[in-house]
């Protein structure tokens, strides 16, 4: 990890961090006891105040990075907005919401509010009147929020971006800079992001003051331990039986499957469904409460597998995936990144499948490959039927 472009150590134990009981025994609930090392960078600067730009992998605990201080310097007496987080999907932001609140958990009197679109706005309202400390939100629905007054920002002391970079490739910075505008009496702000781009140091430059600049970089032991597979088809129709042959081969009982579009979402999880798969798609058009509830299944092992576009890439809390499957080759190299780090986690091995049909997926994967500098092992049916190893094409 680097710290203003110094290397520092990685190791770093929440014991040594000066923390409140409460938020220790938080941890200690959840069985933590070493931070990673993007918490071990931002917990202190964030303590003391101090601006902070953060770069690190998917994965590596960012939302505790930001959220521990936050809860620490919450006042529960104060029945006023201290802290807001602004996350780029629904996902996320209830992700978010939900670990602030187990960090919460020995803290009386403090209260975490999540605001998104998909969720009438009605319900926000009542939620609001119980007068959190503090909010996590998308950005849209926030502006909603402003707009009819709803929400007062006043005393907002810590505002966080978190996957900043996501947030402004959708679009939000217009939002996301009348938002922090609104706030200009904040203590400190903090861009978490994958990726640093343009735009979030444009928005660096204009709102923070003499940044903290922590990188923690995608080193071997920081790398989750995945094994990424490019198999070779001579026609589409092949897909839907080679993932229920490895699904079945491998014994998986936690799967996701990525698409590129709704519509092959949908029919995906339908054709798997007809197999026996116990399986369910999300994706934008489905309803907020029912995307929330296949989530709620799939993490209870209630389906063997989730069909999902790529809004459900980033932001997924979940740890134990034993396979990911690209049914669909990703458009952008970015969406390969992070389709596959949703297996491999929590220092578990996984296994990823990218299933090529055309000479384009061909082509993208072989980019994807070149690009990422991993290994991808290219599999290919042989006379027999049976899948064989050809080549490393990375």
């Amino acid at each position: 990890m680097e710290i203003n472009g110094e290397v520092v150590s990685d190791i770093y134990y929440y014991r040594d961090m000066g923390l409140s009981e409460a938020t220790m025994r938080a941890l200690d609930k959840k069985g933590y006891v070493q931070a990673t090392a993007i918490q071990g960078g931002a917990i202190p600067y964030f303590m003391q105040w101090k601006d902070v730009v953060a770069k690190a992998p998917t994965g590596t605990g960012k939302t505790f990075a930001f959220g521990i201080p936050m809860v620490e310097h919450v006042d529960p007496q104060s029945d006023q907005v201290q802290g807001l987080i602004l996350a780029p999907t629904r996902e996320l932001a209830i992700q978010i919401r939900d670990e602030l609140r187990d960090l919460c958990a020995f803290r009386e009197g403090v209260r975490v509010v999540c605001l998104y679109g998909g969720q009438p706005i009605d319900k926000q309202i009542t939620q609001l009147k119980n007068r959190p400390q503090i909010v996590v939100a998308t950005p849209g629905r926030l502006m909603d929020h402003m707009k009819r007054r709803t929400v007062k920002l006043d005393s907002v002391q810590t505002v966080v971006l978190d996957e900043a970079d996501r947030m402004l490739d959708m679009g939000f910075i217009q939002d996301v800079t009348r938002i922090l505008d609104r706030i200009p009496h904040r203590r400190n702000l903090g861009l978490f992001s994958a990726t640093i781009s343009r735009e979030v140091m444009d928005i660096s430059w204009v709102y923070q003051r003499d940044p903290v600049e922590i990188t923690v970089r995608p080193v071997e032991e920081n790398r989750p331990d995945i094994q990424q597979y490019a198999i070779e088809l001579t026609g589409r129709e092949q897909k839907l039986d080679t993932m229920v042959a490895l699904l079945n081969a491998g014994g998986y009982e936690r799967a996701i499957a990525f698409c590129n579009t709704k519509n092959m979402t949908d029919r995906l999880s339908g054709l798997l469904q007809m197999r026996g798969i116990s399986c369910q798609a999300i994706h934008g058009d489905i309803q907020q409460r029912i995307r929330e509830q296949t989530l709620k299944k799939f993490k209870e092992g209630k389906l063997r597998v989730l069909v999902a576009t790529d809004v459900a890439a980033r932001g997924l809390d979940i740890d134990d995936v034993d396979v990911v499957f690209n049914y669909d080759v990703p458009d952008e190299q970015e969406y390969y990144i992070h389709r596959i780090g949703r297996t491999g986690r929590a220092k578990k091995h996984g296994v990823a499948y990218t299933l090529m049909a055309t000479v384009t997926e061909a082509v993208k994967m072989r980019d994807i490959a070149r690009n990422t500098r991993t290994q991808i092992q290219l599999l290919k049916y042989d006379k027999d039927g049976c899948l064989t190893l050809v080549d490393n094409p990375s």
